[in-house]
């Protein structure tokens, strides 16, 4: 038997904590994000480096129809050199806003698509070792036919990519297989299930539930500036 603690059911939870940081330095700046390094004081007074990437964050839409099957886009990304499969999301494009819209403004942009129902599914920071992005996945059920938001086009990956429908449970049988991989969609449709069949659709979040990922971003870049 492990002699460890054991947290309560009130104390699981991610603690927002900033270490005093000494030096900021860019390293370089992209199209999208900033490479920086800080120079971290620790509890204990010793100094570290980290470099990572800074992020605008991002939402995701896992949109199941009524016949449980999710939307999904299949598109090329570089960086893996594979061609995933994905469900719509995108950059939280403006400073500020909203991420309902956003998602909303993704799912219409990448798919055609809007929804009646909207729930938060899940939050999750996408690599927290590296990578400054957080990411809001909303569940969006009661699915229709929308026209793109005017003036959008599609273009670079998202000029050849596709959209299909694929069952939930294939699409999760396809995760632990290990031949789906995109972070967004392993996170959201695992949470989907669980959502849709484990009987928790009435714990979901509402789809302006409070984001503390946002509100610790927003004061660091203050910070930083």
């Amino acid at each position: 038997m492990l002699d460890l603690p054991v947290l309560t059911a009130s104390e699981i939870a991610d603690e927002r904590l900033s270490w005093p940081v000494v030096e900021h330095s860019v390293l370089g700046r992209g199209v999208i994000q900033s490479f920086v390094r800080d120079r971290v004081e620790t509890p204990s007074g010793e100094r570290m480096v980290r470099d990572y990437l800074l992020h605008t964050g991002a939402v995701g839409v896992i949109a199941v129809d009524a016949e449980d099957r999710v939307l999904v886009v299949r598109q090329y990304r570089h960086p893996v050199g594979f061609r995933l499969i994905e469900p719509p999301a995108g950059l939280l494009d403006l400073d500020g806003e909203d991420w309902l819209s956003a998602a909303q403004r993704e799912l219409a942009e990448e798919a055609g698509v809007q929804a009646r129902e909207w729930h938060v599914l899940v939050d999750y920071f996408t690599s927290p070792g590296c990578l400054q992005e957080s990411l809001r996945v909303f569940l969006a059920r009661g699915l229709e036919p929308a026209p793109r938001p005017d003036g959008f086009e599609l273009e670079g990956e998202e000029a050849h990519m596709d959209v299909v429908l694929v069952p939930l449970d294939d699409l999760v049988d396809a995760i632990f297989a290990g031949r789906v991989q995109n972070p967004t969609m392993v996170v959201g449709a695992l949470a989907a299930q669980a959502a849709l069949r484990g009987g928790r659709l009435r714990d979901l979040r509402r789809p302006d539930a409070p984001w503390a990922a946002r509100d610790a971003k927003r004061d660091r870049d203050a910070e930083r500036a």
